[in-house]
């Protein structure tokens, strides 16, 4: 068997990357991605490789030359790389694919060792490695049949998004046999090429063979290993996020800060959301009017405050609209001087966007619990402007109910104090009357100010949208100068427009979630080394004990099993060691429930 890789592209999209050096130069983690494949196919003792070079040739032949490869390696040269596709690249090397078995590559994808593998390992002599199509892929798709037949090839301009769930992505690594490249595909590539020029792509002669009655190719399905084609600096990005280990990977992935839409695989119990709300009848519903909204410009700060004012029943004056609450917060924030009573651990946004001296309070006792009484008790001697209490508490998930909230705002008065509630996760937490976001409330305390993320309530972190409200009308007003007239999209305000109609759907999905929370917390209770602290949010802060760290498990849940938690070691000083995990629907967390046992079982 030899291996035929396609390198003579010039790869304009990458810009600068490329601009002296060919595509599979570009380096992914410090190694070139030709080194890599190179490396890869040098244990299958093969043959021969063919490498069919063009756009900065002479660089890439000595920088493989420098390579310490074994197998023969030949070198094909496109002298009219620039005007020609990959149609005419292959064709200079018709005579190797009708000398032996191939391997065919082209030079822009990184791939795991694992996907060679599996299409080695097949019996099946002619193979197009297929896999499930997901959104972050492009270019040409294919339907199969269940014996595994290319019934269709779906080009960009024939895509129906209707028709997703039946799409399979060519990953562009094939398996050709001896005998199908001299009867089949040969032949037709260069009647093809006769027919319709230089400037075409190899596949169109695939999709011309797979109407034959007896084709001989068939689709070989990927099953989760991984692999990523490199068009651009993104793409570059998250490969090097995707096909790096262990702790450099975790911080790869935290440094996103979110957009894991583009790792279909991976489950986040990292990020904190909603897991049985939006509805699918309200999602529908948006993507009933998604060509207006997408053309549409949203309307200003005067018609959103309207819009949240209706859903919480606040006043417009008394209540702003943000993008997420994260910019309610730094603008907020802002206005404060003095000392910041702030209660650690906790969610850092508040305490990072203030410039000023912060005066800190962590409850002595194992699992960070305190009430009404003990943050008085701390800050009563102390010279604080301001005092910030997440409740239910992140990561924590300590809660304060509302009996002990209204101590902590008569204590705030008599000390002027500013209290800063923020019920991002409010909705969570057992009984229904401990929200302080009532109007009656708000005016007789102009002192207290609320905030709560929409996004982690009600599941919609896409949108982007959270809501501060203060009996303080100046400050509401400042707020309003403060973040863009237009810092809602279209989206986001329908979401607020139609989101009253769905508030039985809502409280349905709460009972859902709690009877969830009871169950998965007594799965993890069951595992050993864990001690999992009772929450009242929608994740769980988690002890590990008899000398397991949290960077390891992080690690291993990631690299291994695909699940992303949150690594607490920054966060909480000391020597124990903790974790938080999101809490998500059951088949999500019994794969965590499953992978957890199996890595902690060992260290048992």
């Amino acid at each position: 068997m030899q291996a035929i890789i396609l390198a003579a592209g010039m790869g304009k999209r990458l810009k600068e990357l490329t601009k002296d050096n060919t595509k599979c130069m570009i380096r992914v983690n410090g190694v070139t991605l030709i080194e890599r494949l190179l490396g890869q196919l040098e244990k299958y003792k093969l043959n021969k490789i063919v490498i069919v070079v063009g756009y900065e040739g002479r660089k890439l032949i000595e920088f493989i030359q420098s390579l310490n490869i074994k197998t023969e390696i030949e070198f094909i040269d496109n002298p009219i790389y620039d005007k020609t596709n990959n149609i005419y690249s292959l064709s200079l090397a018709k005579k190797n694919l009708c000398e032996d078995d191939t391997l065919l590559f082209e030079s822009d994808l990184i791939v795991e060792d694992a996907v060679i593998q599996t299409l080695v390992d097949d019996p099946r002599e002619t193979l197009a490695l297929v896999d499930k199509y997901e959104s972050w892929m492009d270019g040409t798709c294919v339907k199969l049949s269940d014996d595994d037949d290319i019934t269709e090839f779906v080009p960009g301009k024939k895509f129906k998004y209707a028709e997703l769930k039946e799409y399979y992505k060519t990953v562009n690594i094939y398996k050709f046999s001896k005998h199908f490249s001299q009867t089949h595909y040969v032949p037709f590539l260069e009647a093809y090429c006769q027919a319709m020029g230089r400037n075409e792509y190899y596949e169109q002669v695939l999709k011309i063979i797979t109407i034959l009655d007896n084709p001989e190719i068939k689709a070989k399905r990927l099953n989760g290993e991984r692999w990523y084609e490199i068009d651009d600096i993104q793409d570059l990005d998250i490969a090097e996020s995707i096909f790096t280990e262990g702790q450099q990977k975790v911080k790869a992935m935290q440094g996103r800060y979110g957009g894991y839409w583009r790792y279909p695989k991976l489950i986040d119990f990292c990020y904190l959301v909603n897991p049985f709300f939006p509805p699918q009848r309200l999602m529908d519903e948006i993507k009933a009017s998604f060509e207006t909204l997408l053309t549409q410009y949203p309307s200003g700060m005067r018609v959103n405050s309207l819009l949240a004012a209706k859903d919480f029943g606040i006043h417009q004056e008394n209540i702003v609209l943000g993008n997420g609450a994260a910019e309610l917060i730094k603008s907020v924030m802002s206005t404060f001087d003095g000392k910041l009573g702030v209660i650690r651990p906790t969610f850092e946004e508040y305490p990072n966007r203030y410039a000023g001296q912060q005066v800190v309070f962590t409850a002595d006792n194992a699992d960070f619990a305190y009430n009404a009484e003990d943050v008085i008790k701390f800050f009563d001697d102390k010279d604080i402007g301001a005092l910030i209490l997440i409740n239910p508490d992140n990561p924590t998930g300590n809660f304060i109910a509302k009996n002990g909230l209204i101590k902590l705002k008569d204590w705030a008065a008599k000390k002027n104090v500013k209290l800063i509630v923020d019920e991002s996760f409010l909705d969570f937490a057992e009984g229904e009357d401990n929200s302080l976001l009532e109007q009656s409330f708000l005016e007789e305390n102009k002192h207290v100010i609320i905030v709560k993320s929409i996004s982690k309530s009600y599941g919609v972190p896409g949108l982007r949208l959270g809501i501060l409200a203060c009996g303080d009308t100046h400050l509401i007003d400042f707020i309003k100068r403060d973040v863009g007239i237009w810092n809602i999209n279209s989206f986001a305000e329908f979401y607020m427009q139609i989101a009253e109609k769905y508030k039985k759907d809502y409280a349905e999905a709460l009972v859902l979630f709690k009877a969830e929370r009871k169950r998965f917390k007594a799965c993890l209770d069951a595992v050993p080394n864990l001690r999992v602290i009772n929450s009242q949010a929608n994740y769980f802060m988690i002890e590990l004990e008899n000398g397991v760290t949290a960077k390891a498990l992080t690690d291993t849940l990631l690299s291994r099993y695909n699940l992303f938690i949150k690594d607490l070691t920054e966060k909480v000083k000391g020597q124990k060691q903790y974790i938080r995990v999101a809490i998500r629907d059951k088949a999500d967390n019994d794969k965590l429930i499953a992978a957890l046992e199996q890595c902690l079982l060992k260290a048992n």
